[in-house]
């Protein structure tokens, strides 16, 4: 777990990448604790005016966490297929939220019993079949008010998959857990 102060950090780190990738601006020279050299996964969610206008990341932990922060942040102002690229005008306008992941684990139980193994505001889900794959952050689910099955459906329908696919045993659901650290409006 990330303390209050690193969560900050994350946010700063985050912002700095936002600005440098699409304001051109320098990166900020922070002084990350030793928690940002350990890998994790992470996703950076980019909002204006509280509508989604980016996220991305990565669920795995493949690089430091520092290293996947300027990454995803970046890719979510430049890269996300759904949105065109940040412009710099829009930079006052864009909210960051950070969610460092935990390494991701199998639900348990038979097709039929996951969505009583589904912590609606806990877990966060991925699934993986068919020859493709989706996720959706814990937070999701508490936004839109979803309990577990719709959550589940919903993860589904993130991966293009048929809707309740999640009681098809050919398909692999994980679960992870997120720490939340977010900015309003580019202010921490």
């Amino acid at each position: 777990m990330l303390t209050a102060d690193e969560g900050n950090l994350a946010i700063r780190l985050a912002r700095g990448a936002l600005e440098h990738a699409v304001g051109k601006r320098p990166m900020p020279d922070l002084k990350l604790t030793p928690v940002f050299s350990g890998k994790r996964g992470v996703f950076v969610t980019l909002t204006r005016d509280g509508d989604l206008r980016g996220c991305i990341g990565l669920p795995y932990p493949v690089m430091p966490l520092g290293e996947a922060i300027t990454c995803a942040a970046r890719a979510a102002a430049l890269e996300d297929p759904r949105f065109p690229p940040v412009g710099k005008d829009e930079l006052p306008l864009i909210a960051l939220e950070v969610t460092v992941l935990t390494v991701p684990v199998p639900l348990l139980g038979e097709p039929a019993e996951r969505p009583a193994n589904v912590i609606v505001g806990k877990h966060g889900l991925i699934v993986r079949g068919m020859g493709t794959s989706g996720l959706l952050l814990p937070q999701v689910a508490t936004e839109y008010g979803w309990d577990s099955t719709t959550f589940l459906d919903h993860t589904c329908a993130k991966a293009g998959l048929p809707g309740r696919c999640w009681k098809n045993g050919n398909v692999e659901f994980l679960t992870f857990e997120g720490q939340i650290f977010s900015e309003r409006r580019g202010t921490v």
